[in-house]
């Protein structure tokens, strides 16, 4: 079996110290004719060793991001939420003032 190849990454800093985070990652983007579950699709990428995910409220896929996520953290493919790097966007009907924390605090969650 051929070794994984090496991806690329970007140094960060963070309040703990700089952050390693690879450059390339999966866009979780719905695909409308895929039989393929997005929870499915990041869980065998966790298992493939991708770290990075990408996603967007207006995606519809955070949750299932998310329940990828901690299955993978119960099946023990990854120890901790630290070694995922979730990328999100603030939509743009989100983009006012009043709505930007909400709009936010809910990706998060």
């Amino acid at each position: 079996m051929a070794a994984a190849p090496t991806v690329p990454e970007v140094v960060l800093p963070s309040s703990t110290g700089q952050r390693q985070m690879p450059v390339m990652g999966l866009g979780t983007a719905p695909e409308a004719t895929s039989k393929v579950t997005t929870k499915d699709a990041v869980l065998e990428a966790i298992k493939q060793g991708y770290r990075h995910f990408d996603a967007a409220a207006a995606y519809g896929v955070e949750k299932s991001v998310g329940e990828a996520i901690a299955e993978a953290l119960k099946l023990g493919l990854i120890s901790s939420r630290d070694e995922l790097f979730v990328t999100s966007k603030l939509w743009v009907t989100d983009n006012h003032p009043e709505l930007i924390v909400p709009a936010l605090q809910k990706s998060l969650r």
